[in-house]
């Protein structure tokens, strides 16, 4: 069976439920799918401080456990148009496996979320996909067969570069139906593309 790993950092929970529905996407393609997080680098006082949300039950994963994947779907909120910290820490961490090449061939994917439209959703996930590309990973986006992100009539997330959503400034704007949808289509395509290539 395919495994698929989604790895996220989610400060306020956007890319956590995110997150959930990518993973429930790549069990429709038949894939086992797991979902981890990267370690929180704020200290607790400020984090609690700044309402972020320390409740999640995804455990935490290590640089080492990556090689057990077929496919590995990255997600973070943007930080200033970038990834954040945290994200950053933990693929520092994995200079071991690219001296071995334990990720290439490894299926790819990146999500992310702002708190805006413009708020640099795509070179975030551009800053995410750079450490994909540098462990040689065969990279896939969201693909316009997923018409959703063609949509108009109302302000949603979605880039060919991977699946986004819009948390608005204060978070107070939870991931839409779209967006859900796109995190599903996502996890589908990649758990689809893993399995034709590690058949």
């Amino acid at each position: 069976m395919t495994k698929v790993l989604v790895l996220y950092y989610s400060s306020y929970g956007h890319i956590e439920t995110l997150a959930e529905a990518i993973a429930e996407g790549a069990r429709t393609a038949g894939a086992e799918a797991t979902v981890k997080r990267v370690p929180e680098l704020v200290p607790e006082a400020i984090a609690k401080a700044h309402y972020f949300k320390l409740d999640q039950s995804a455990p935490i994963a290590t640089p080492d456990e990556l090689t057990d994947y077929d496919a590995i779907i990255v997600g973070a909120p943007t930080r200033f148009g970038r990834l954040p910290s945290q994200m950053a820490n933990f693929w520092d961490m994995t200079g071991g496996l690219w001296m071995k090449g334990a990720l290439i061939g490894k299926v790819g994917a990146v999500f992310t979320s702002t708190a805006v439209q413009h708020g640099g959703q795509e070179t975030t996930l551009f800053s995410l996909l750079t450490n994909l590309l540098h462990h040689g990973m065969v990279i896939t986006g969201l693909p316009y067969s997923f018409a959703g992100q063609m949509k108009m009539d109302e302000i949603t997330g979605g880039s060919p570069y991977g699946a986004t959503t819009l948390a608005n400034g204060d978070g107070s704007r939870p991931v839409n139906a779209n967006e859900l949808e796109a995190g599903k289509f996502l996890g589908n395509h990649v758990a689809q593309i893993a399995t034709k290539l590690h058949a």
